[in-house]
């Protein structure tokens, strides 16, 4: 079946090859690095002194970046514009002794990362990829894209009760993947197995930091090809699309500075060197405002006139479930980006805040969809808030609906991803 003529697909197709560059945050950002390169940024490192010269810069850290745009003539206290996102996402992560196995079945042990729906890791090929650190502290990113993994389902012939009771799993003892036969289980075999493919001579690896991911790749999906069915789509979406928003911003000659900022360890509380609770936004920030020959009041009026959108999937109304929804607030699919609120500061939006988004849809000629949970429901949050009270910047927490979210494969409509990067585009530009 031909695709209909909606939206221009390109972005959406982008999207998709960014997520299967993406395993990691450690990929994420890499992936990012390489295409804000060729767009003419530079990368500047932190330990080195910083000069005030306009043009694209960034800052990588673990698995989190920061890029940012200096106008010509920039002055000091010229506010920024700002989009956060995150780059992780829940998923199984390798221990620090990970060769184990039972039964004449060798297997690799993991620890829960996030909030993963558990089911979803079932029965899965799974490939494993990540960042190993070297003798001499350099690091080598590596990707195993491949089916190497699996966690087996135990068969219902084995475990009647899950017809009546519904599947319950241990994280401890069903949650570790096999990867192969073996009665030995050998010490180092896994991190062998990664030297080698990796090209890193046996024996250098001292350190890592790995993880599991699905190797089925992104696909449209449905009748008409209007849905997008894809892993890390939490919050990778957010990134690829904060990413594109800014390369467009800086093409231009924006009245403030531009900002991407896609922060690790949001799916377990943020409060680490690279993220949104540590000081990376906050240093770069001043770092830029010092570099300009600014002075801490000038980082005062920059700050006070700075605006964010924390960017994150949120949900969309369930067709199973909508009675978990709020009655009046039914975010669609394909229904362009959602405004993301909450009074008990879950999400950092307020009326100024929505004002503020309005005004980027409306230059972007882009529809927008309000969320707010049930009250019944307890409701999730985001960068937004800590971003807010860490930097005292004022902040707005926006996203796209999404199904599925924290499964390894989650659904969003294929316009979507679209309609955010036009958003942030025209916010980056204001």
């Amino acid at each position: 079946m031909t695709e209909p003529a909606r939206f221009d697909r390109g972005h959406t197709d982008d999207l998709m090859t960014f997520l299967a560059a993406s395993p990691t945050p450690y990929h994420a950002v890499a992936t990012a690095a390489e295409r804000l390169e060729k767009a003419g940024f530079r990368q500047v490192a932190e330990t080195d002194a910083w000069d005030g010269t306009s043009g694209g810069k960034y800052v990588l850290r673990g698995g989190a970046i920061v890029a940012w745009y200096v106008p010509e003539g920039a002055a000091p206290h010229t506010p920024f514009r700002i989009v956060g996102a995150h780059t992780d996402s829940p998923n199984l992560r390798v221990k620090p002794l990970p060769d184990s196995g039972a039964h004449g079945w060798r297997q690799v042990a993991v620890e829960i990362y996030g909030g993963p729906l558990l089911n979803s890791w079932l029965d899965r090929d799974l490939g494993i990829a990540g960042r190993l650190t070297l003798r001499d502290g350099s690091t080598r990113l590596v990707n195993v894209d491949r089916p190497l993994l699996r966690v087996p389902q135990l068969a219902i012939h084995l475990d009647r009760s899950v017809t009546a009771d519904g599947l319950k799993l241990d994280k401890q003892r069903h949650m570790q993947p096999v990867w192969g036969l073996g009665r030995d289980v050998r010490d180092g075999d896994l991190i062998a197995f990664l030297e080698e493919t990796a090209g890193i001579p046996a024996g250098e690896v001292t350190g890592w930091d790995l993880m599991t991911h699905s190797v089925e790749p992104p696909a449209y999906l449905g009748r008409d090809h209007e849905l997008l069915a894809g892993p890390r789509m939490d919050n990778l979406l957010s990134v690829h699309a904060g990413t594109a928003a800014l390369m467009a911003a800086a093409s231009g000659n924006p009245a403030s500075i531009p900002v991407l900022a896609a922060f690790d360890h949001e799916e377990n509380g943020s409060q680490s060197d690279t993220g949104a609770d540590g000081p990376l936004l906050g240093n770069v920030l001043e770092r830029s405002v010092f570099a300009r020959g600014g002075s801490y009041e000038d980082r005062a009026r920059a700050f006070a006139g700075t605006v964010c959108l924390s960017s994150d999937t949120g949900h969309a109304v369930h067709p199973n479930y909508a009675e978990r929804h709020d009655p009046t607030h039914h975010p669609r699919v394909n229904g362009g980006p959602i405004l993301k609120v909450n009074v008990n500061n879950r999400y950092a939006t307020d009326g100024s805040g929505r004002a503020e988004f309005t005004a980027a849809c409306e230059a972007a000629d882009v529809p927008f969809q309000s969320f707010v949970s049930n009250n019944s429901m307890p409701c999730g949050t985001t960068i937004g808030p800590i971003t807010a009270a860490r930097h005292g910047i004022r902040t707005v927490d926006i996203g796209v609906a999404i199904l599925s979210m924290h499964s390894v494969r989650e659904l969003c409509g294929a316009d979507d991803p679209f309609l955010l990067a036009n958003a942030l585009t025209a916010f980056l530009e204001r």
